[in-house]
C-alpha cells in the first residue's frame, strides 16, 4: 500500500492536469457570463417591470474580465526574476504591481456587483424575478474570479521534465 487508503488514487500527468485546468477555467468563464447574459436577454424580453439591466449592471463584469486577462498575462516565472534574467531592471517588482491590479480590478468587480445587487435591487425591495438580475451579476462574477484562479494554477504547473537552473 503506498497511501492511506485502500485504494489507490490515479496519478495523472502534469500534462493532463494542466489540460483539464484550462478546460475547467473556460468551462467556469462562459457559465459566469452566460448567467450574466441570461439575465441580461430575460430583463429586456419577458421581464414585465421597469427594472433592467442597464450599464451599470456591465461595469462589473467588464472590471473582473480584464482583471482576468492581466493576472493570465503574468507569467510565474516573471514574480520571482532576477534583474540579470530579464531585460531591464525591476522585472519582479513591476510584475508584482500588474498583478496586484489585476487583483484590484478583479475585487473591484466582485464589490461592485454586490454593490449593484444591494443598492439597486435589495434596497428598493424588488420581488425575486427582478432581483435574479442582480444575484446573476455576483454569480458571473464569483465565477470569473474562480476561473481566473484555476486558470492561473492550471497554467503555472510545471512539466515534470522541466529543469531550471
Amino acid at each position: 500500500m503506498d497511501g492511506p487508503f485502500r485504494f489507490s488514487l490515479p496519478r495523472f500527468s502534469n500534462q493532463a492536469m494542466r489540460n483539464a485546468g484550462v478546460y475547467i477555467s473556460g468551462a467556469l468563464f462562459s457559465l459566469g457570463f452566460w448567467f450574466f447574459i441570461d439575465a441580461s436577454v430575460y430583463s429586456k424580453v419577458n421581464n414585465p417591470g421597469d427594472v433592467h439591466v442597464r450599464f451599470v449592471d456591465w461595469i462589473p463584469g467588464i472590471c473582473s474580465a480584464l482583471g482576468m486577462l492581466v493576472i493570465n498575462s503574468i507569467e510565474k516565472s516573471r514574480l520571482n526574476a532576477e534583474n540579470f534574467s530579464y531585460a531591464g531592471d525591476s522585472t519582479a517588482w513591476k510584475a508584482r504591481l500588474i498583478l496586484f491590479l489585476g487583483f484590484a480590478l478583479m475585487a473591484g468587480g466582485l464589490a461592485g456587483s454586490v454593490a449593484v445587487l444591494v443598492l439597486k435591487y435589495i434596497v428598493k425591495e424588488y420581488e425575486f424575478e427582478t432581483m435574479y438580475f442582480g444575484i446573476a451579476n455576483v454569480v458571473a462574477n464569483s465565477l470569473i474570479m474562480l476561473s481566473s484562479a484555476v486558470l492561473w494554477v492550471s497554467q503555472n504547473i510545471e512539466d515534470d521534465y522541466t529543469y531550471h537552473l
